[in-house]
Order: C-alpha cells, then structure tokens, then sequence
C-alpha cells in the first residue's frame, strides 16, 4: 500500500500553521480545490483549532465554519475523500450528511461519548489519535514512562473500543506534537511498525514545531 497525501484546510483564526488564511467559506474551499489540483488524495476540514493553547469552541460555530466548506468542496468534486476534523459527535454527523466521507478525532473518543455510535451510524472510517492532556494545555510538561507502549496501548485499547461499537474501519494517529516533546516525537517516528499492527496509520508532520 502506498501513503496517500493529506491536504490540511484549517477554517479558523487561530491555527498553528495557516490560521486565519481561510477563515472565509469561499477562501477554504478554493484553497481545498488547490490542495486536490496539487494532488493530495484526500482533504482534512477543521473547525476548531488544536494548536498548543488552543481553546474550544462551541459546535455551533465550528459547524458555521466547516459545513459550507464541505458542501462548497462536493460542488466542485463528487469523489475526492473529504475527513471532517472534529471531536463532537453533532459536527462529525452533518459533516458527513454534507457530503465528508471520514472522521478524524484528535481526542480518539475521549471527548464525546457518542462519536463511535456516529462513526458507526454513519459507516465511515475513524482516525483516533493520542494526545496527552487537552489542546490548552498539552506542551506545558508532557511526560512519560515508555512513550511508544503508553501510546500504543491507548490507540490499541481505543480502536478495540470503537469496533466494538461497530466502526468497521479505523485508522490510527500517534499525534506528533501533541502533549510530546522533541524527543518523544523522535521516539514515535522510530518505531511507526507498532502503530501499523494496530490499524493503519495517519502521520500529521508538515509544518510541526519540533
């Protein structure tokens, strides 16, 4: 199998690498239309920030930003997979009814009891990723015994966790960068063959700090 390109849209003000470049529907979308041009394989539509000391916003508002984005993106292009970058069941669910094929939820479940019922409801493919604390709060001290076997255990015990709940596909995502250090970034990319027997892996590096 070969690795497919992920085109990041970050529809907010505040994101670490290009917020507030697209916080207008019109600019994500052209932006997203570019990124397919340039031959990513599938598109990521944020609404929410997760940068270090990002703080949440309500559903609401993160369904203003992404919904017209996706519905703008399936005028142009019917078949190019589109991940909606939430943690809330709600946007995840009218993300996919306008037309995204994917989730992807940085806190792998932990934040929404319901996102595995969704992902399930919905049959789409789940990314669940590690991160260690919350977006406000995830750089100030980040520590750990084995960073490999604590985040391959949690992504493991989550993965089980959402096929029982009925996801059929899954994916998983050691979070480089969040709540990790230069050195337990390094450590992760070492050893991505224990990631892969768990699920398949998505890997988010460009533009990352460390």
């Amino acid at each position: 199998m070969f690795p497919k390109i992920m085109g990041i849209v970050n529809v907010t003000p505040d994101s670490f690498s290009d917020g507030g470049q697209f916080e207008s529907h019109q600019a994500a979308i052209e932006q997203a239309l570019l990124l397919v041009e340039q031959g990513a394989d599938l598109l990521d539509i944020g609404g929410e920030s997760t940068r270090p000391g990002a703080l949440p916003v309500p559903a609401d508002q993160e369904l203003e930003r992404v919904i017209p984005v996706i519905e703008g993106i399936r005028r142009h292009d019917a078949t190019i997979p589109i991940s909606i970058d939430t943690s809330k069941a709600i946007v995840a669910h009218e993300a996919v009814t306008a037309g995204a094929t994917m989730i992807n939820d940085v806190t792998a479940g932990r934040h929404d009891a319901e996102m595995f019922h969704t992902a399930a409801t919905c049959n789409v493919p789940l990314i669940l990723m590690h991160m260690q604390g919350e977006p406000r709060t995830m750089q100030e001290a980040p520590t750990y015994g084995n960073v490999v076997d604590e985040v391959a255990a949690f992504l493991k015990g989550q993965a089980d966790a959402a096929r029982d709940a009925g996801v059929e596909e899954i994916y998983v995502d050691p979070g480089i960068g969040f709540g990790k250090s230069l050195e337990h970034n390094l450590a992760l990319l070492r050893s991505l063959n224990e990631f892969t027997a768990i699920a398949p892996v998505v890997l988010g590096i460009s533009r990352k700090r460390f």
